[in-house]
């Protein structure tokens, strides 16, 4: 890859997005006829992931941001599917798929962070600093029903 001009050059998920597009590709010059459509879904998904992520990362607004991101992540999910129907078709050796599908497992994980930070949906952490015994939190509630009467009958 050239040296970074734009900003989403720089990124790291990018840079392996690109290598990902550039490893499909040469994979896909081996495909026989057979395989044509998944051939081309499959150039098409994996295209789809740094486009994605070059597009959200212009964006102003964080929740268009975050589109983008999650569109890349899917397109990532679909390039797993396609490696899964090129291998049972016997297109793709496993090894080489077990291989493509440890970047994409990276690029997905990545991709869920950045969405989640654009999001924009979420609450900061707060320490309330008490003491909770969580394995006796509902002993009394569940037994409640018993001390009591109901309302307007009698014991």
């Amino acid at each position: 890859m050239t040296d970074p001009i734009f900003d989403h050059d720089r990124l790291h998920i990018y840079r392996l997005s690109i290598e990902y597009v550039s490893a499909a590709f040469e994979i896909s010059k081996s495909l026989s006829s057979l395989h044509r459509h998944a051939r081309d879904q499959w150039l098409r998904a994996s295209q789809s992931i740094p486009l994605n992520i070059a597009e959200g990362n212009c964006k102003r607004s964080v929740k268009d941001r975050a589109r983008f991101f999650d569109i890349a992540r899917g397109s990532a999910f679909e390039c797993d599917a396609i490696q899964d129907v090129l291998v049972v078709s016997g297109g793709l050796y496993i090894k080489t798929s077990r291989d493509m599908k440890l970047t994409l497992k990276r690029v997905a994980s990545m991709l869920t962070r950045m969405a989640i930070k654009f999001d924009g949906v979420g609450e900061s952490s707060y320490n309330y600093l008490a003491v909770i015994d969580y394995e006796h939190e509902h002993r009394d509630a569940e037994h409640e029903h018993e001390r009591k009467p109901e309302p307007g009958r009698a014991p």
